[in-house]
């Protein structure tokens, strides 16, 4: 069987088009369990997944005749890059069909945060109309800053090009990337200037847990917080205790450091963390819209296009 492709999860239709319409036979099996996959993985060229199982030394060379894994979605924390590399497949991901979701997502979280939209709609339902108590603040004049400069945090400040806001961005792998969008600087820069931090990085060891204690002791001013990246970059009691000692104003988290049911109940700070007015929660869906559903399938066909072509 040859340019055949196993899809392991839901992606959008628009994918197969494409790609059969230059030659690919597409088996669509979103409901494949991970261990029936591992069976029949070696008779495919190519695999296309969002995150039903880690791509793993054992599903790789399970997958003796790959070629190519597509990624429907942006991170790869999910898929043993180095090991691919070595063993020639090339991994393909679409951070261009979910960038605008994201940054979306991640502007909608700051406003709700600034302006106790959850708070004084829960007071409301209940009886209770308190204006002072949900005073708010503007976005205008604050200084933003971002961690990763890469398609998601470039998309979060492009958002925020009308709001009148300072935008300042830090990435360790990137020099030179100060546009009309955000400014390049120093951690020593976001620490010291941020009124609000947004996380837009991949999970590596060196990105897990970064925002800890000791990280955010550091910060010179109360700041809000935004999580649209991954989880386990931002150790949760550790925002609970800032929030408690007045550092960290309101954090939006998209991601946590567990997450679904029942595994993220028995978290030791998960009751902290539901009944804190200060955090408003969402379940990993900020890159998950209608419309990026069908982007990230063009995209990755567009890139599987070029490299078929190749």
């Amino acid at each position: 069987m040859k340019n055949t492709i196993l899809i392991v999860d839901d992606i959008h239709p628009i994918f197969m088009e494409k790609v059969e319409a230059f030659g690919y036979l597409c088996d669509y099996r979103p409901l494949i369990k991970p261990n029936e996959a591992l069976q029949i993985l070696g008779d495919y060229d190519g695999l296309v997944m969002r995150s039903k199982f880690k791509l793993n030394r054992e599903y790789i060379d399970a997958g003796k005749n790959l070629r190519f894994v597509c990624r429907a979605g942006a991170g790869m924390d999910n898929i043993d890059e180095a090991y691919a590399a070595e063993k020639g497949i090339v991994l393909i991901n679409a951070p261009e069909g979910n960038m605008d979701a994201v940054g979306e997502h991640a502007v909608g979280l700051l406003l709700a945060l600034m302006n106790n939209f959850n708070i004084a709609d829960a007071q409301i339902r209940d009886g209770s109309w308190q204006r002072e108590a949900n005073r708010g603040y503007e976005l205008k004049g604050k200084t933003i800053g971002i961690i990763g400069y890469g398609f998601m945090g470039r998309s979060f400040a492009r958002k925020l090009s009308g709001f009148e806001v300072n935008v300042i961005a830090y990435d360790k792998y990137k020099t030179g990337f100060s546009d009309q969008y955000a400014r390049e600087v120093s951690m020593e820069e976001i620490v010291k200037h941020s009124d609000v931090l947004s996380l837009h990085i991949p999970l590596t060891p060196e990105t897990n847990g970064l925002v800890n204690e000791e990280y955010l002791f550091h910060f010179k001013k109360p700041l809000f917080l935004i999580n649209t990246s991954r989880g386990k970059a931002v150790q949760i009691r550790s925002v609970l205790n800032a929030i408690t000692r007045g550092k960290i104003l309101g954090a939006g988290l998209d991601v946590l450091e567990t997450e679904k049911f029942p595994s993220l109940a028995e978290q030791e700070w998960f009751d902290d963390l539901k009944h804190s007015g200060k955090v408003i929660l969402t379940p990993h869906v900020a890159g998950w819209t209608f419309d990026s559903y069908r982007k990230i399938s063009e995209v990755m066909a567009e890139k599987l296009r070029l490299v078929h072509g190749s």
